[in-house]
């Protein structure tokens, strides 16, 4: 709640009130301070006209007078040098006299001395003896020393002048007479002026002492405030450069080290990307808050198997870097094993379950972090593609594709502009393979150099690229060209299937584009199919307003590669999922293991329970699909039923199938199987 505008004015005075509590201190402080100076060199001026005046009584007579005189003004000067070397009390040790107690006290004691001195027309007979003369000046010279000297406390030496001053007033008009009246009247003048310039002097050290105490405050504000800002700036520049929660560099402060590390050393560099695997399924499981325990653990895992040598941070997320130069070349690939090791240990942030690590390695004698990054990344994802816990160098093999990716992503945009990527369509067929259930849609780009791209290539590269949506758009276009021609050759059951990436999936207004296609082509969703993997249903929460936008217009919604992630039943039904394709690993020579038979029956249970069609993709040999059949699997997708081709080869090819009967009329058939493996293949790349 913010602070009331009466309550923010109170505080500020407060403050202006301590301020100017704290200045009258150091005002009072240089005042006695000064006091004590003028104090130790006033007393032997004291003592000495003193002593001149005692002599002075002495040689007229006055002996006894003069010696009590004396004594009673030595009496005096030692209480003030007394005073002088009491110590002050200060803010570490409060024992003594503050300075306002020090000041009163040399007010009594010069009061005093004054009235010591009050008592000279003791030693002239009340300034009627010949010695007058001499005691008139000693009163005047002293009363004006003590004005002098006491001019930063004024009370001092009003308190000293006085009572002589007023003393040899009160004789000289009691005693009378025209001369002695005016020389009264003048010592009253002298009197008022010595107090005069005593409270002038008084206020001009107190401004003097003002400025200076001010100056010196203000100074040491500055001095204060710069080592705050250079704190600060420090704090700012470790913020900059180092992560939060684990302390190690972040990737900014990474690529500086890196940077400063590699100027200075001409010797080649190996650099270590690391992904956790499993670190999602941690969060999702015990909560964002065990993750971050669990991070942290990692990095001191990290700072433990490393030495000083190593260069350490966390890029983002889940993933480390390490950077270290080569001293053994067997050193990287033992490094890579230890800390798998290390990292696959148990946690204490999870009470079960663990990570483990994926790592990408890249050497180079060519020391650029960069290039580094870029390739210790490529080398990554392959070791992430051969499974969990695994490392692998960045090779001659990905380099190529590394190359090969550049290259793609240079020409992708202009390929797209020129028209020069196709689409392909690979047929699906149910009843056993008696009909046609549906098509699949396939990026092809032959490129005028590198040859036939794969499709995961592109999707990856357009991404990159920042072409994503004119790629999508593309696609879509000549989907709804083969849904419209579908709808002419009266087939507008066969529905046309799309392949919608994960990074896709997140990164487009996808449910958009698609139904602005289909109300510009005045086509049912019905007749559209989206294809998404395992690894789109499992990040729901980014994905599921799109797919449910989608289904509940009517598109329909397949799960793709279904087996090789993790779908649980609840994400099946919470999205309507209308088809389930199993994975090309476990159809592939299903005929000859019992494993995968035993998975795809218990799929096509499941299918029965939640109402889903099943295809089994990847069905290239007569055996796989005999083994199908007796399987009950509806519906296939493989190269032995029907190869990919362009739009033209595929209206063709399903001229030739339709309608139903005459597939079985007009086509040969192998014994036993309801349809004969595809016969017209046209040129085309062996790509998926």
């Amino acid at each position: 709640m913010p602070i009331s505008y009466p309550i923010q004015s109170s505080i500020r005075a407060t403050a202006r009130t301590h301020d100017e509590w704290s200045l009258q201190q150091l005002i009072r402080a240089d005042q006695i301070l000064a006091v004590r100076r003028t104090v130790l060199m006033s007393i032997p001026v004291n003592v000495l006209l003193g002593i001149a005046s005692v002599l002075v009584a002495w040689n007229a007579g006055v002996v006894a007078e003069g010696a009590v005189w004396f004594a009673a003004s030595s009496a005096v000067n030692l209480l003030r040098f007394l005073l002088v070397r009491m110590p002050l009390a200060t803010a570490t040790d409060p024992r003594g006299w503050t300075s306002e107690q020090q000041l009163q006290a040399h007010c009594v004691i010069a009061l005093l001395s004054g009235v010591v001195w009050a008592f000279i027309p003791v030693l002239c007979d009340g300034y009627t003896s010949p010695q007058t003369l001499f005691y008139i000046a000693i009163q005047c010279g002293i009363t004006a020393g003590a004005v002098t000297h006491g001019f930063a406390y004024s009370r001092i030496p009003i308190c000293f002048i006085t009572p002589p001053l007023l003393a040899a007033i009160g004789c000289l008009i009691y005693v009378g007479g025209f001369d002695r009246n005016c020389l009264a009247a003048a010592m009253l003048l002298y009197l008022l002026a010595l107090i005069r310039s005593s409270h002038g002097s008084e206020v001009a050290f107190r401004e003097n002492s003002r400025l200076k105490n001010e100056a010196t405050a203000m100074s040491h504000s500055l001095e204060i405030a710069n080592d705050d800002a250079r704190k600060v700036a420090e704090e700012m520049r470790y913020r900059a450069s180092h992560d939060a929660l684990t302390g190690l560099l972040n990737r900014s402060g990474f690529l500086d080290e890196a940077r400063r590390r590699i100027r200075g050393d001409a010797s080649g560099f190996c650099l270590m990307l690391l992904d956790l695997d499993g670190f999602k399924s941690i969060n999702d499981a015990f909560g964002h808050s065990a993750g971050d325990k669990l991070l942290v653990e990692v990095a001191i895992r990290l700072r433990e198997e490393l030495p000083e040598r190593f260069t350490v941070a966390r890029i983002g997320g889940d993933e480390f870097g390490v950077l270290f130069a080569v001293v053994d070349p067997r050193e990287p690939e033992a490094l890579a094993m230890r800390l798998i090791a290390s990292i696959g240990a148990p946690f204490s942030a999870v009470e079960r379950g663990g990570v483990g690590v994926s790592i990408g390695i890249c050497r180079s004698s060519r020391v650029d972090i960069d290039e580094l990054l870029v390739c210790a990344d490529v080398a990554l994802y392959a070791a992430k593609d051969g499974g969990r816990n695994r490392y692998h160098v960045f090779d001659d093999r990905l380099r190529a594709r590394l190359e090969m990716r550049r290259d793609v992503e240079r020409d992708l945009g202009k390929a797209l502009a020129d028209d020069e990527l196709e689409v392909w369509y690979q047929p699906i067929l149910g009843e056993g393979g008696l009909s046609l259930n549906s098509l699949e849609a396939l990026l092809r780009w032959n490129h005028p150099r590198l040859g036939w791209i794969p499709p995961q290539e592109l999707v990856a590269v357009a991404s990159l690229a920042g072409l994503s949506e004119a790629l999508m758009r593309f696609l879509l276009n000549d989907v709804c060209s083969m849904m419209q021609t579908l709808q002419a050759m009266g087939l507008p059951q066969v529905r046309v299937a799309v392949n919608v990436s994960p990074r896709e999936m997140t990164q487009l207004p996808i449910d958009e584009l698609i139904l602005a296609k289909l109300k510009k082509h005045d086509l049912p969703p019905a007749m559209l199919e989206i294809e998404i993997t395992e690894e789109v249903a499992m990040n729901l929460q980014a994905v599921q307003g799109k797919l449910m936008a989608l289904s509940g217009a009517g598109v329909q919604i397949a799960i793709d590669d279904f087996g090789v992630g993790y779908s649980s039943l609840g994400v099946l039904r919470q999205l309507h999922v209308n088809r389930v394709k199993i994975d090309r690993g476990f159809v592939t020579g299903i005929a000859g293991s019992p494993e995968h038979q035993a998975l795809v029956l218990a799929v096509l249970n499941l299918a029965q329970s939640f109402k889903f069609e099943v295809v089994a993709e990847g069905v290239e040999t007569a055996a796989d699909l005999y083994k199908l059949l007796d399987l009950g699997c509806p519906a296939m997708q493989g190269y032995f039923l029907g190869r990919p081709k362009p739009q033209h080869a595929m209206i063709e090819w399903i001229g030739q199938l339709h309608p139903a009967k005459a597939i079985a009329s007009h086509r040969p058939r192998l014994p036993g199987l309801p349809l004969a493996p595809d016969a017209i293949i046209p040129a085309e790349p062996t790509l998926q």
